[in-house]
């Protein structure tokens, strides 16, 4: 990923914080030189000191029987965007766009059936533990699950690289950055609302 120096994040707690919170990724892998994809849930496990990025997908899924000839594995994250217009600025300037992306490169290989239930239920209490009345591994009848685990590949990724862009105007001046989160506040746009919201948090976290 082309990275611009005012951009890069280097910070591996803050990216894996990321990750954790904008958890929808895409896996890129290739088939016969072509590049194929899926968007999944993802979880995230740390043992020692590697990363490990955890799923699932559909056994129809073909993606899944390419992990075993692909070299490298390519994981993307992605937060908030928002389009940025160069009428914000105090001087002439061209439109651009704000984002957030991470991306991981690594090894994949499939789960054991012990460690595919492990990732379910660790999926399930993450998504569910706040709700009224969760859905959690231990409630769901054996006879439904293991129905449903026939039908689905867990696999992990080892992360090998991660890079990580935060373009969030660090390039601009203190006025101009400020009115720039003015800008997207009034923004109709949830995304738009979103940046402004991680570009105060990065103004505050870096004063």
């Amino acid at each position: 990923m082309y990275i611009p120096k005012y951009f890069k994040v280097t910070n591996v707690d803050e990216i894996w914080d990321f990750v954790q919170n904008n958890s929808f990724g895409t896996i890129v892998t290739t088939n016969q030189g072509k590049p194929v994809a899926t968007h999944l849930p993802l979880g995230l496990n740390k043992k020692g000191n590697d990363y490990y990025i955890t799923g699932h997908m559909a056994y129809g899924n073909p993606q899944w029987k390419t992990f075993e000839t692909c070299e490298d594995v390519l994981v993307m994250f992605q937060g908030p965007h928002a389009y940025i217009s160069s009428s914000w600025y105090g001087h002439e300037e061209v439109p651009t766009w704000n984002y957030q992306a991470v991306h991981a490169y690594g090894k994949a290989s499939i789960l054991e059936k012990n460690e595919l239930i492990e990732e379910l239920t660790i999926m399930l209490e993450k998504y569910e533990e706040n709700r009224e009345n969760p859905v959690l591994w231990d409630k769901l009848s054996p006879e439904l699950l293991e129905s449903e685990l026939k039908g689905i590949v867990g696999f992990k990724i080892k992360v090998e690289e991660i890079q990580a862009a935060y373009k969030l105007s660090q390039n601009r001046n203190e006025t101009d950055y400020h009115n720039i989160i003015d800008k997207l506040q009034n923004e109709e746009n949830p995304n738009s609302k979103q940046m402004a919201e991680v570009m105060e948090k990065r103004l505050k976290n870096h004063k």
